[in-house]
């Protein structure tokens, strides 16, 4: 078995890599049989020398490799047919913007292991990045508050170490007796939580949290339904909800009125109800005034988020009056924080983190038989045909023109 890292080749430029080289000598050490090379690139975080130091190949020519891994969508002309790739092709949910690239993936019979796709068992997700873009997401979130209020002004994240020394320069910081709603449980709500934690920032109940006053920063991590009830008044779980989100409604509104900054760390999905609406944000009793959507789904559940924001310029303001974008600085704008490939900012961290990940959760797979069943469900792609978990995506392909989600 002859694996490659493949150079990351999209703009704007992405640092990270699936492996970092101790991981690929981990690699190397585990599965000796295993041949491993490294497409040379000027881009990642981790040079060319510090793989070929630790004994690893590094060469400008990789295709006579077997499987291919890789981090964000691969272009089509950079495609070699009849491999097998690992990358985020950002196609599961239909987005219309790489419906090409999933035709050539079905053109040049490639087997497609999207990373999103690497579940356990349970259909649970295994691999990615999340962790990464919540922790850098609250550390934006702190950043926007400081400028909002000309608090304090922080580095971008880009320009240090690591969580570390994040939390070391959020730490320095004095701040008001603010109150920071977070949304999600999963690994980019467990981020957050990590940044705030490492700030010492007071975690309370959500009682506590709508009904008392503290004279020190506090916060509260909330789950779906903390912020969303059933239409009806009926009782109401998590397996309802998650089988009829139709009949709920958002219930996001009485932390509006208690909430200085919030984070948005939670999974979105179909049908399910926006949370953080515009006449929440017009309401007269509206606290809010930092948006740090880390989830970041566009024209979502989230009323301020109408674009993506980048690492270059992560922060826009938002008026509620005119639902429109306008300076942040503006007296009566929310500043949102938007910016949609938040790990970037930490490469380091985020690809030691993920190459640890795959090497628990894939790699063995390739060694055992997949007696797991991690890469058959996985797969979205054989041999020119999508596999049966995939079906769904056949319209998606066959439309002439680009079709939506």
């Amino acid at each position: 078995m002859k694996f490659g890292i493949i150079k990351e080749r999209k703009n704007p430029p992405d640092r990270r890599v699936v492996f970092t080289p101790t991981e690929l000598q981990r690699l190397q050490k585990e599965h000796p049989e295993a041949i491993i090379k490294v497409e040379s690139s000027d881009i990642r975080f981790f040079k060319d020398e510090e793989y070929s130091n630790l004994g690893i190949e590094v060469t400008d020519d990789i295709s006579d490799c077997d499987v291919f891994f890789g981090v964000k969508e691969v272009p089509v002309v950079a495609l070699i047919p009849n491999k097998k790739y690992f990358f985020f092709s950002h196609t599961i949910k239909k987005q219309p913007h790489n419906q090409k690239l999933l035709r050539a993936i079905l053109d040049k019979k490639i087997d497609l292991y999207d990373h999103e796709t690497i579940v356990d068992k349970n259909y649970k997700r295994l691999i990615g990045f999340g962790r990464y873009a919540g922790i850098v997401g609250a550390y934006n979130g702190m950043r926007a508050f400081g400028i909002k209020f000309e608090l304090f002004t922080l580095p971008k994240a880009e320009t240090l170490s690591g969580k570390d020394e994040l939390i070391t320069r959020l730490k320095r910081q004095t701040l008001p007796p603010i109150k920071i709603v977070l949304t999600g449980h999963g690994k980019v709500g467990m981020g957050a939580k990590e940044i705030l934690d490492g700030m010492k920032i007071k975690e309370v109940s959500i009682e506590n949290y709508l009904t008392k006053i503290y004279s020190e920063p506090v916060y509260t991590q909330i789950d779906v339904l903390d912020y969303n009830k059933r239409k009806d008044g009926k009782p109401s779980t998590k397996q309802d909800f998650y089988q009829n989100p139709t009949q709920y409604t958002s219930d996001f509104g009485r932390f509006t009125k208690v909430s200085d900054i919030f984070m948005a760390g939670h999974f979105y999905g179909n049908d399910a109800p926006v949370i953080l609406t515009r006449e929440m944000l017009l309401a007269p009793d509206n606290k809010i005034k930092v948006v740090a959507d880390i989830s970041c789904d566009v024209d979502g559940p989230i009323a301020c988020t109408i674009k993506a924001s980048t690492i270059a310029d992560p922060f826009f303001g938002y008026l509620p009056t005119e639902d429109k974008e306008v300076p942040y600085s503006h007296p009566a704008a929310i500043v949102v924080m938007s910016v949609d490939n938040l790990p970037c900012e930490l490469p380091k961290d985020a690809s030691e983190g993920f190459g640890e990940m795959f090497m628990e959760h894939v790699i063995p797979a390739f060694f055992n038989g997949d007696k797991d069943g991690i890469l058959a469900r996985a797969k979205v792609t054989e041999n020119g045909e999508l596999t049966q978990r995939f079906r769904y995506l056949q319209e998606y392909v066959n439309a002439k023109v680009e079709v939506l989600p």
